[in-house]
């Protein structure tokens, strides 16, 4: 195990997925995600996802920094939040709303469960 490890996804093979259709408000977005590190309740990597909107609900904490790309988080109590390269958010448990990716965002993020 490395004890320091850089985030890349050159050489590795994504984990692609679609939102679940219950949860897909609008456009057909394709998730690509560079898992990191999974173990002891952290998740790490970079995730990347093409244009389209779903529904979010958070029960844990996320950290987001954004390298490229532009998403707009909008939440169910009617806030706000862009997103766009350089930006660094915390996405706290209690979080609903829908996730539209303007265009194709690639963060890196920081999940504690």
């Amino acid at each position: 195990m490395l004890l320091i490890e850089r985030l890349t996804r050159v050489g590795t093979v994504p984990e692609v997925k679609r939102p679940e259709a219950a949860k897909l408000v609008k456009g057909d977005p394709i998730h690509s995600t560079w898992n990191i590190e999974e173990r002891d309740g952290l998740h790490a990597g970079l995730w990347q996802s093409t244009p389209g909107a779903w529904r979010v609900s958070y029960s844990e904490f996320e950290y987001v920094h954004v390298r490229s790309g532009h998403s707009v988080l909008t939440g169910d109590d009617g806030s706000v939040t862009n997103l766009r390269a350089g930006d660094s958010y915390l996405i706290r448990p209690g979080f609903s709303g829908v996730w539209e990716v303007v265009e194709t965002t690639l963060k890196e993020y920081v999940i504690r469960l």
